[in-house]
């Protein structure tokens, strides 16, 4: 029997579980029934997961006597758009989807991100199931009910908290994802062990082959650690006003290089890698963390496969790009910075410490040049 692993993810109102069972999209029917859904399910995915999963995603729900409804969207960063929520809006609105009906969002963190949007505000909130197919999305971005669309002045301005329904993980799907995307999503896992578990970043250093390798024991390990720390985070801080913006920790420098590279040049996971090692030694250099974390944490990014080598923006773009981020408070930048591994404090970065940071770095033998 394959075993499955639960989550909780405990809220005041609108706590909900993540399921962990290979081969759990073949009973997408089974489990939709099992949350009492009847009637007019939304599936909401893009052209690449659609290739291999719809069909059966379809044919599975179909089973139960409920009406699918697919809506294919171009698959990328660029299309996290607002035009992109209208065209899910318009097709819900076309099938006269009702308050009771449900998204169903299949794909990666992109499609997750707008599903949830689309759910917060289409008749003031549907419900929405998250079943994520990336490493990215099933550790990180299907867990917390962070959603939203990119502006061209910055990422995920524009969006809601909405709570999912459930999150359904089948680990199966990593199976078809490109190497690089899985390797990008390396890094997000790498993350949870800086912020909040030394065990778990001294097991990913131990099993770092295996996991690239997909081997599915270590694979259920790492994504159901990885989803047990962010519900612990999201439950004691659910609209980031303290705690959970630890999970910002790569993202500060990661989503401005992102940005500054149009959302091409990097995809999310290999700018968050570059962010954990890059504000890792800016943490080094305000005196918040030792050489040898800095060093520890290059060295995993590494053997993951990721680039901790920051493309050569001027430090003022870089700067102006991390001042459009939506974590900026009060006009100032607030940065997650490492202490140790398993500890991080929260704190603000001043321009003049993060250009003079940038100046050295250049002409140091650890820096990025």
């Amino acid at each position: 029997m394959t075993p499955t692993s639960t989550v909780k993810v405990s809220l005041p109102e609108r706590s909900y579980e993540i399921i962990i069972r290979a081969g759990l999209l073949e009973r997408l029917g089974r489990a939709l029934k099992k949350q009492g859904v009847r009637g007019k399910i939304g599936i909401v995915t893009d052209r690449h997961v659609a290739r291999h999963y719809l069909k059966r995603s379809l044919e599975a729900i179909k089973q139960y006597g409920m009406d699918p409804v697919p809506i294919i969207l171009t698959p990328g960063e660029q299309s996290k758009t607002l035009k992109t929520v209208e065209h899910i809006l318009d097709v819900l609105a076309r099938h006269r989807f009702e308050r009771s009906s449900v998204l169903l969002a299949l794909g990666g963190g992109v499609v997750g991100d707008m599903v949830g949007f689309a759910a917060s505000i289409y008749q003031r909130g549907i419900p929405y199931i998250q079943v994520p197919t990336t490493l990215v999305a099933q550790v990180d971005s299907s867990v917390g009910g962070k959603t939203g669309v990119d502006h061209r002045l910055g990422k995920n301005l524009i969006g809601s908290f909405y709570q999912p329904r459930a999150v359904w993980i089948d680990p199966l799907t990593l199976h078809t994802l490109p190497h690089r995307e899985l390797v990008a999503g390396l890094a997000e896992v790498i993350k949870y062990g800086i912020i909040a578990d030394e065990s778990f970043f001294a097991y990913l250093h131990r099993h770092m082959s295996e996991l690239r390798r997909h081997a599915p024991g270590v694979v259920a390990t790492v994504v159901k650690r990885s989803c047990e720390i962010k519900a612990e985070v999201v439950a004691a801080d659910e609209r980031e006003s303290d705690r959970r913006r630890i999970l910002n920790y790569g993202h500060t420098i990661g989503h401005a290089l992102e940005a500054l590279g149009g959302y091409k040049s990097l995809v999310h996971g290999e700018a968050v890698g570059i962010g954990l090692v890059q504000e890792a030694e800016l943490a080094c250099f305000q005196g918040i963390c030792a050489r040898a974390v800095v060093e520890e944490i290059r060295r995993i990014v590494n053997e993951a496969g990721l680039s901790d080598r920051m493309p050569r923006w001027a430090p003022q773009k870089i700067w102006n790009a991390m001042l459009h981020d939506k974590k900026v408070s009060g006009g100032r930048v607030i940065g997650v910075w490492p202490e140790r591994i398993g500890q991080v404090r929260i704190g603000p970065i001043e321009k003049h410490v993060f250009e003079q940071w940038y100046s050295v770095s250049r002409v140091s033998p650890h820096g990025h040049a």
